[in-house]
């Protein structure tokens, strides 16, 4: 397949493109708001010759966090603008960048669908100086448009596991002009810098950084909040769990797994953390279901000392509620989703759980498996019997924590080198 038949394919199947927005919309409503934008039709004013970074959703939003400051400090006479896909990404987006000292540095809209009228539409309002796209959210014809108009492109932060190379590779004819065209490829491994190259990347453009999720810091602001929480809900003589992250047919296991812990310890709570907004309420009534007393971060009602599951139904807060726990699961992992960022606990120094479906975050999970600070449980019954262990012996579980913590110590870094890259294009 080459960009020519791709892109008519892609015409040809923008009538389902749209009956899945509307499908969507009809799920979590936030779709059916600025659709225009997917069209590269903007009501909006936008400073040009600046930053772009593409961050699809919620997860490469807050890994580009780091990035996106740093570069704001060492360009601050660049505007940045930064796009996503999903309503959640945004949310996200908004929360972080569009604040305090970043407000009116940061323009925020959807990426347009890769069409190459609506990428060139796009990529001509921005007249980015460099594009940094996160991870491996390749559009060809974005690309190409940047290649076209002389815009230098970096993937940032690139994963490629195996399967999806395999996938890349039957679309050679399209995907191998495209990494061909990318100005710089910082990869987190040397595995991942060999595929891009077997798959046409040219060799000097593949640099192995490491992975910039490892550069994580928590916020004073993130760890004080959490002390005045922790007071107020007299939470210092309470086993405390977060499930993070979880997905549908995950939440049933973990509460399951905390029936099993309640038993052993009375007085333990959850914290419950959705992926989903969408799936906020569902959730919720889940709990209630299960005959658990359950409280929800939007009705703003106390935790007292009858609470038995809090459904953190906000955006933005999940540090905060990492911060308050002492054992942290990390979900889309007993289920077939691959897992999400199991760093962020570890930053924390929490002892960390898993499902063992982590094929997003093999790596980062093998490494801290390696260093005892990731436990793997295959099911509802391993999650209790490994939360039950970590209360039980507390100062076990801290020194699981601890070589978390120094995981993501060692392993830092990798912003730097990716800075020093993008750096060159901007030059």
């Amino acid at each position: 397949m080459n960009r020519s038949l791709y892109t008519l394919i892609y015409c040809l199947l923008l009538p389902l493109i749209g009956l899945r927005l509307a499908w969507r919309a009809w799920r979590a409503p936030a779709y059916a708001k600025r659709v225009a934008e997917r069209f590269a039709l903007y009501q909006q004013t936008f400073k040009p010759g600046g930053i772009w970074i593409h961050a699809v959703s919620v997860g490469e939003s807050i890994a580009a966090a780091p990035m996106l400051r740093e570069l704001a400090k060492r360009h601050p006479d660049l505007p940045i603008t930064v796009t996503c896909m999903t309503p959640t990404g945004s949310e996200r987006i908004q929360a972080m960048f569009m604040q305090g000292e970043l407000a009116g540095r940061v323009q925020h809209v959807y990426l347009p669908y890769d069409l190459p009228w609506l990428a060139r539409r796009f990529i001509r309002r921005i007249a980015p100086r460099v594009a940094i796209i996160m991870e491996t959210e390749l559009w060809p014809n974005h690309i190409a448009v940047c290649a076209e108009l002389g815009v230098p492109v970096v993937l940032a932060n690139a994963r490629l596991s195996e399967r999806s190379a395999r996938g890349y590779a039957r679309l050679a004819g399209l995907t191998a002009p495209m990494l061909a065209s990318l100005s710089a490829i910082a990869v987190q491994t040397q595995t991942e810098a060999e595929r891009f190259r077997a798959l046409g990347a040219r060799a000097e453009a593949v640099q192995v950084t490491g992975s910039i999720k490892f550069d994580i810091s928590v916020a004073d602001s993130v760890l004080n909040a959490a002390q005045v929480l922790a007071e107020a809900w007299q939470l210092s003589e309470r086993p405390v769990w977060i499930a993070a992250s979880t997905h549908a047919g995950e939440d049933e296991q973990v509460l399951a797994a905390h029936q099993q812990l309640l038993t052993q310890f009375p007085k333990a709570l959850l914290l419950l953390v959705p992926r989903h907004p969408e799936r906020f309420s569902a959730v919720a009534q889940l709990c209630r279901s299960a005959g658990l007393i359950t409280r929800c971060r939007s009705e703003n009602a106390p935790v007292t000392a009858d609470t038995q599951v809090f459904v953190g139904d906000s955006m933005g807060e999940l540090m905060l509620f990492f911060a308050l726990a002492q054992q942290a699961f990390v979900g889309g992992s007993l289920v077939e989703r691959g897992g999400h960022n199991l760093l962020e606990p570890a930053a924390l120094a929490l002892p960390v759980l898993s499902g063992p479906h982590v094929f997003n975050f093999l790596e980062i999970a093998a490494l801290l498996s390696s260093a005892h600070g990731l436990t793997t449980v295959p099911n509802a019954d391993g999650l209790a019997a490994a939360l039950i262990a970590g209360f039980s012996e507390p100062a076990k579980a801290q020194a699981q924590g601890q070589c978390a913590l120094a995981v993501v110590k060692a392993n830092q870094g990798a912003l730097q080198r990716l800075l020093a890259i993008i750096d060159q294009q901007i030059a």
